[in-house]
């Protein structure tokens, strides 16, 4: 088998695994109406619930990149392990949590378990890679994530009781299933765990400015997208589009299927024509879409359908370009570590507009409430704008800004 075969294959696998992994993600926030009625569930409890995961992860990150956790061991078994264990956590909520406290535990251990499945994974494709194409590759990494984090929204197309045990359950068979593939058909490629322990490094990460601007542009780019993700089919269904089943049909549509596309799409076109050029461009489109929410919010079913797409698509397109940029400017020996480092704060920001939305929904409605999310896209633009008229920004895309 050829040197390009094997590597297609493994980046096949890996992909398959991050698509299997992440459906644990929103697997509670999918059913969150089920879950609402289930335990009594006020706007507190259910944001809280749905945020728990996102601490989770970035707790773990923040624990993983202290200890130099992706760079002192193999990317492949941490993914694997931690698959598993949150494979596990999301099972527990079924089967022995009756209330929404220990639900609160579980899906924070869940999201702890992914902060090491996903950055890790990204150093994994790298080690698979050549640079020319790390843009797609990461493309298709962050496409996998985008496809399996929007898979819950489908698989619950009711919104009983036993439809949250079925999504629940589902997700975490999956889970399991990326454990599997990652422990026995991926290698770690040239991903050598080598580095010493310096906790020195989460300071010396963002002494590099070509970092520091990337992860600037990522964290503006955070701030929209998950909130994005979590409150959509809410929105959806607030409007004229409404109905719950339909709108996580159309949710999946703008969230799974165009951001997947989106994503794998832009990785292609940044390696032709610039990490800043596209992420500049994706951002200025997303964020448009979040000021221009409420004209959307009560118009027919298929220009929402449109609109949404549009949103979804520009939304993630950018997203793999910040981690890409990060693996060329960064020093490699504690590239796991800038990576696990830049995921993290960026996740810690999606906590406050996931958790703040439904609140400021409560008083303006969900018709303008998305419009609070368009500043971040817009201050990624800029900080991208100086990565791309910096000298640093000639180490990214082989030259090409």
């Amino acid at each position: 088998m050829s040197t390009s075969t094997t590597r297609k294959s493994q980046v096949a696998w890996i992909a398959l695994a991050q698509v299997l992994a992440m459906t644990l993600w929103f697997s509670a926030t999918a059913v969150l109406p089920a879950l609402e009625k289930q335990w009594s569930l006020g706007s507190a409890g259910s944001a809280w619930l749905t945020a728990s995961v996102q601490l989770g992860f970035v707790v773990g990150a923040l624990t993983f990149a202290y200890f130099n956790v992706p760079d002192r061991v193999s990317p492949r078994r941490l993914s694997a392990i931690c698959a598993a264990l949150g494979a596990t956590a999301n099972l527990m909520v079924v089967v022995i949590a009756d209330t929404v406290a220990p639900a609160m535990v579980l899906r924070f251990v869940t999201g702890f378990a992914l902060a090491g499945v996903y950055p890790p994974a990204m150093k994994l494709l790298v080690a698979h890679v050549p640079s020319a194409s790390r843009g797609l590759a990461i493309g298709i990494l962050v496409g996998a994530l985008t496809l399996g984090s929007a898979t819950p929204h489908l698989l619950a197309t009711t919104t009983s009781e036993l439809s949250a045990t079925f999504v629940l359950s589902t997700a975490s068979a999956f889970g399991a299933l990326a454990a599997l593939i990652l422990w026995l058909l991926v290698d770690d490629g040239e991903a050598t765990p080598s580095a010493p322990f310096d906790p020195r490094q989460l300071l010396l990460v963002f002494r590099n400015r070509g970092v520091r601007l990337a992860s600037f542009g990522y964290f503006g780019h955070m701030w929209e997208l998950y909130a994005m993700w979590t409150w959509l089919a809410t929105f959806v269904a607030s409007g004229t589009a409404g109905g719950e089943p339909q709108a996580r049909v159309v949710a999946f549509a703008g969230i799974g299927v165009a951001g997947a596309l989106g994503s794998v799409l832009g990785g292609a076109v940044a390696d032709r024509v610039g990490r800043t050029r596209l992420t500049i461009v994706a951002m200025a489109i997303s964020g448009t879409c979040c000021a221009a929410s409420p004209l959307f919010f009560d118009l027919p079913v298929i220009v929402v359908v449109a609109f949404v797409v549009v949103w979804g698509a520009s939304a993630v397109a950018d997203s793999a370009q910040f981690s890409a940029a990060v693996t060329e400017l960064a020093d490699p020996t504690y590239l796991g570590t800038a990576l696990t480092l830049q995921t993290s704060i960026g996740f810690a920001l999606t906590m406050v507009p996931i958790w703040g939305l439904p609140y400021l929904a409560a008083e303006v409605g969900w018709r303008w409430a998305f419009v609070a999310l368009a500043p971040g896209p817009f201050l990624g633009c800029i900080a991208m704008a100086r990565l791309r008229s910096s000298d640093v920004a000639q180490a990214l895309a082989g030259g090409r800004r």
